[in-house]
């Protein structure tokens, strides 16, 4: 998950005291808030499908919960680091505090790859990961969801694992779960479509057409997809996504210059999203390097993939014409990159805002789920909608205010409210 020489939770720290020094933060306020509250470090015996027994490591951080539980997703990568996932949880921390809903910052990951692994050994997995945790998360404790290379199917294992060990129901103890176990209608498409929403408000605010608006995405999962759905859905054109080879071992971009069709990538991608880079081929698509994504002219970048994607190394390979960067993962551009794009007047929605429609949507189906009660998605994609362009505006309109990039508004917006609820408690 992270390159040589770089460190994604040192980047959410140095990110962190920049704004803390702008708010001018008493010392215990900074102390507090840089560190993980508490986080948990365990090994998972899981019995394979040939009888042997392979030990996995996994996490959970819980960074804070001075707002309400901790919320946070849990991903399976080979590649997965605890400075990873306690970078997750802080940047978790800030992305529930700017969307204003109250929850704090979790996250969890185990390392292993999917990819090599049988369903059953999957849910092993998933068991062994709650029986190790179920005594440090709960409907009012913390609260997991899928990330990277998990699904509702992992999250309704985990529930079921934690209801066998409770002896009750507890639907509210993970979201993200299927539609007929709990979940909610509209999560599939809740962070991908936040996205686009965020983006919808930026160009109105420009004064642009978004019918007028080419972008290029970086991924093709489940964010990746449902922006690009939205976004086409509204007029918009997509020249070029993103994904991993598992074959080659190696990401590819996949290009056609007047525009992608979805429904056709979406018939050759497989549940990881990655292209049949042979049927794409038959369908037209130009197969280039994976971070040629970047390097096309376009109007948008949209980076909903994993973190590190835009550097100091190649944030120089952006050509003129892209003005505007929406950051659909997390922690995707590097401060040094940051730095480059702000030289250039580029206007950067922060990714803890643009992506935060997923927890949004997760914080919906907690609320469903501990009532028993579930609404028609129509009623949870109108709510998501008004959340995330109501949390749009107030970044934006101190943005303008301030004279500030965004990302330094929604900071001092998001690390302001976990002050003063950590001071309102008497923390410090």
């Amino acid at each position: 998950m992270t390159e040589d020489g770089y460190n994604p939770y040192e980047m959410a720290q140095e990110q962190f005291d920049r704004i803390a020094e702008k708010l001018n933060l008493d010392e215990g306020l900074k102390d507090l808030l840089r560190e993980p509250i508490r986080e948990y470090h365990f090994n998972l015996p899981v019995k394979m499908d040939d009888g042997s027994t392979k030990v996995f490591r996994a996490f959970r951080v819980q960074h804070n919960d001075a707002l309400g539980p901790c919320k946070g997703g849990i991903r399976f990568h080979p590649e997965e680091t605890v400075d990873t996932v306690r970078a997750l949880a802080m940047w978790m921390t800030w992305k529930t505090a700017v969307a204003d809903i109250p929850l704090g910052g979790g996250k969890g990951g185990v390392i292993c790859d999917p990819h090599d692994l049988s369903d059953r050994e999957e849910e092993n997995i998933c068991r062994e990961y709650i029986r190790a945790i179920n005594q440090n998360i709960g409907p009012l404790r913390d609260v997991p969801a899928p990330d990277v290379m998990t699904s509702a199917q992992h999250m309704l294992w985990m529930m079921d694992e934690y209801e066998t060990i409770q002896g009750e129901k507890y639907p509210g103890v993970i979201t993200g779960k299927p539609q007929d176990m709990g979940g909610s209608k509209g999560r599939t498409e809740a962070t991908g479509y936040g996205v686009i929403y965020v983006l919808r408000e930026l160009l109105k605010e420009l004064d642009r057409d978004i019918k007028d608006t080419v972008a290029s995405i970086q991924g093709f999962g489940n964010v990746a997809q449902y922006a690009a759905e939205l976004f086409i859905e509204y007029g918009g054109t997509v020249v070029s996504v993103s994904c991993w080879d598992q074959e080659d071992k190696k990401a590819y971009s996949y290009y056609k210059e007047d525009g992608i069709d979805l429904e056709e990538l979406r018939s050759i991608t497989d549940r990881f999203g990655s292209i049949d880079k042979e049927k794409a081929k038959e369908k037209g698509y130009e197969r280039l390097p994976g971070e040629d994504w970047l390097k096309h002219e376009v109007d948008v970048l949209i980076p909903a993939a994993l973190e590190n994607a835009i550097t100091e190394d190649n944030v120089g390979e952006i050509p003129s014409a892209v003005d505007m960067i929406v950051s659909g993962a997390n922690g995707p551009i590097t401060p040094e990159a940051d730095e480059v794009l702000e030289d250039r007047d580029m206007i950067v929605v922060p990714d803890f805002l643009a992506n935060a429609g997923g927890v949004t949507c997760s914080y919906f189906e907690q609320v469903q789920s501990n009532q028993n009660y579930y609404w028609p998605k129509e009623e949870v994609l109108g709510k998501l909608d008004n959340s995330m362009t109501s949390a749009f505006y107030e970044v934006w309109d101190l943005a303008q205010r301030k004279n500030v990039r965004m990302r330094d508004a929604a900071y001092m917006i998001a690390i302001q409210r976990v002050a003063e609820a950590c001071e309102a408690r008497g923390w410090v």
